[in-house]
């Protein structure tokens, strides 16, 4: 298990790596097919897949797709109006189809089309920007560095548990670690690429806090709804949601802190 957790981590970075670099449209496509595949996994644990492809299903990836569009061309002027034709969308399938799906169900799939449509596009936002090319990094930096240093540092000494229903393996110590760790980690690179250290780190640790929220309510989704992972698309991993649950909810602030913090140097 540790072997094939590895080697399809390996993968995973690589693919993010190549991506990542290359931006533009690569990385517009590569972030829809995430986007899509990871709404697909949250349709199926929140009872909006079931026996088949839906009406409604098929109307929150449309949204997803709108909403790519729209961000593409210019999302300051177009997002949010994608996302109010996408609501209107799923609101078409649920009147014109009723009584085959219930509330419930119409709100879980505008969930998805903000949490894993909206939230993830910013990473292709955040690598658009002037400086884009250096703080979209940032986003994996703070989640996945937070992750890293937070599992060390409460296995050394966690004491305090954060979350003992949710999470009972995640301690304050571990918090505070990964919230740290991820500082120092934004302030090395920031060295690195001669860029505004206080600020890297900054944004960073504010990411990081954030980071381990995300991860906390993906988890919460899954005990809610009984299931383990989410899918089984990266080996060892589990599904798109149970890797990147913690980059979704982080991509947008790092974009937002960026423009406060550095929209005199973008």
């Amino acid at each position: 298990m540790f072997k094939t957790r590895l080697l399809s981590g390996i993968l995973l970075v690589a693919i993010a790596l190549l991506t990542i670099i290359t931006g533009g449209a690569v990385l517009w496509v590569v972030l829809l097919c995430v986007s899509i595949i990871g709404s697909g996994e949250l349709y199926r644990a929140m009872g909006v897949h079931k026996d088949g492809w839906g009406l409604l299903e098929i109307a929150g990836f449309l949204g997803i797709l709108l909403y790519y569009g729209a961000a593409a061309l210019d999302f300051e002027r177009y997002g949010m109006m994608a996302v109010i034709l996408s609501l209107i969308l799923l609101l078409f399938v649920y009147v014109f189809t009723y009584p085959k799906y219930e509330a419930g169900q119409v709100m879980a799939a505008v969930f998805g089309v903000l949490y894993t449509g909206v939230m993830l596009s910013f990473i292709f936002l955040t690598r658009n920007l002037p400086a884009g090319q250096y703080i979209v990094w940032l986003i994996f930096i703070c989640s996945w560095g937070c992750d890293t240093c937070a599992y060390c540092v409460g296995v050394l000494i966690g004491r305090h548990k954060m979350a003992p229903v949710l999470s009972p393996k995640k301690s304050v110590e571990g918090a505070v670690g990964g919230v740290a760790g991820a500082a120092v980690l934004g302030a090395v690179y920031a060295a690195v690429f001669k860029e505004p250290a206080a600020e890297y780190a900054i944004i960073c640790a504010v990411g990081a806090l954030i980071s381990m929220v995300g991860d906390l309510a993906a988890s919460a989704i899954k005990r809610n709804q009984g299931i383990k992972d989410y899918g089984k698309l990266i080996p060892g991993h589990g599904g798109i949601l149970d890797r990147f649950d913690s980059v979704i909810i982080t991509a947008p602030i790092i974009y937002y802190m960026s423009l406060f913090l550095l929209g005199g140097s973008l």
